[in-house]
């Protein structure tokens, strides 16, 4: 097995929280902070560290609009969270071929 796919693992995306996070958007246009919490069953603060991280790389956009008066905040992955999740899919892909390949 070539070690060097386990390097090109995207650790932003790895952590179990944020990888869930990143398949969540992947599959939904855009989920508001509670749909995610509600889903993934994390704290407000837990979701909300993980939410800072992926934004701070670029790939979850936040938008912030009001909805019967009270405000609403919406993720949806940008073109480079799409990306970085795709290529992150696909060097896992890879790792698992290769492991299967050993057998």
């Amino acid at each position: 097995m070539n070690p060097e796919h386990f390097q090109q693992l995207d650790r932003v995306i790895h952590e179990k929280g944020r990888l869930a996070i990143m398949a969540l958007l992947a599959a939904n246009p855009q989920l508001s902070f509670t749909e995610l919490r509600d889903i993934l069953n994390m704290t407000d603060g837990n979701l909300t560290s993980h939410l800072k991280t992926l934004q701070y790389e670029g790939y979850v956009a936040i938008t912030k609009t009001f909805e019967k008066n009270r405000s609403l905040t919406t993720y949806s992955l940008t073109d480079k969270g799409r990306n970085a999740f795709e290529k992150y899919l696909n060097t896992l892909e890879q790792i698992l071929k290769e492991t299967r390949r050993q057998k």
